[in-house]
């Protein structure tokens, strides 16, 4: 069997931190690795039982997003086998299809000898996934802030915020194109006003480190926010216990179906805890964001 040739590693992400919209993403200390060895044809190994159930073929998106990205720039890119650990949780509002998507471009870059601006990887990712917001994050690392509309593309990258975090996961997956179901065609002109206005503050805040502000202006979300939150079970109770806590904020991580709490730097431990004990249901994970994106170990 031919020796491994490299590995990338993936952070996972959590997006929209309330009002930011399909334009603000957080990296987080959670990995893919995917090992990548010369092979006759493509095939996905993955460890551990949750992913078991994911395409091992060409048809699997890690190896459709490596195709993909030879076909845009008119090359053939040779059959390879990846082998994939995750401590990402599938379907839980952690990107997970977005760090499939971002190994997938950095494995192309590699494999083609190539080298992309990171404006450029995050195109290529916004355009697959359809959205900005997870699959900047997992590219880039830190906090990044993206405007993503037909053929324009702007991003701004924050460092590694200073806090810690607190994932609550559910056991039951969510489908992102069942949550976004749930939203309205339209919402007024005030409705628009207000959350264009707290989605400023809660961007500049975290650009400023200024995670009090940031963290009210995550809970003033009007974008989605109050259409899915029916979906997670004691949300009301969650955030008020988290203010107890003397927690930044909470909010829904991505589409959900996880919450995302932002806490001091240092208590993300001893948070994670009592939620766990006053909210069995859920899995607490404590976190730290993580300031490095996608790349070869």
């Amino acid at each position: 069997m031919a020796a491994p040739m490299f590995t990338v590693v993936v952070p996972a992400t959590t997006a929209n931190l309330g009002p930011g919209y399909d334009s603000v993403g957080m990296a987080l200390a959670l990995h893919m690795r995917v090992t990548v060895t010369r092979a006759d044809a493509w095939r996905v190994n993955y460890t551990g039982e949750e992913y078991a159930e994911l395409t091992t073929g060409e048809d699997n998106l890690i190896v459709q997003t490596v195709k993909e990205v030879a076909r845009r720039y008119y090359r053939e890119v040779e059959s390879h086998l990846l082998h994939v650990e995750s401590d990402i949780p599938l379907g839980k509002g952690l990107g997970s299809s977005a760090t499939a998507i971002a190994a997938g471009i950095v494995i192309a870059e590699k494999l083609l000898s190539m080298t992309f601006t990171p404006v450029e990887k995050a195109r290529i990712g916004s355009e697959l996934e359809g959205h900005s917001d997870n699959v900047t994050a997992t590219l880039l690392g830190g906090v990044t802030v993206t405007y993503f509309a037909g053929d324009s593309m702007e991003v701004i990258q924050l460092p590694k915020p200073e806090i810690g975090v607190v994932i609550l996961v559910p056991p039951e997956a969510l489908k992102t194109t069942e949550s976004r179901g749930l939203l309205p065609a339209d919402l007024t002109h005030a409705q628009a006003a207000s959350g264009s206005a707290s989605a400023n503050v809660l961007t500049t805040a975290i650009a400023t480190g200024d995670w009090e502000l940031a963290g009210r202006m995550m809970e003033l979300d009007v974008f989605h926010e109050r259409y899915r939150k029916s979906l997670f079970p004691s949300f009301d109770e969650i955030r008020m216990y988290c203010r107890s806590l003397g927690a930044f904020g909470m909010t829904i991580s991505g589409a959900g179906p996880s919450l995302f709490v932002a806490v001091k730097d240092g208590e993300e431990q001893e948070v994670a805890r009592k939620l766990l004990q006053q909210f069995p249901y859920y899995e607490a994970l404590a976190l730290q964001p993580a300031g490095a994106g996608a790349r070869i170990e």
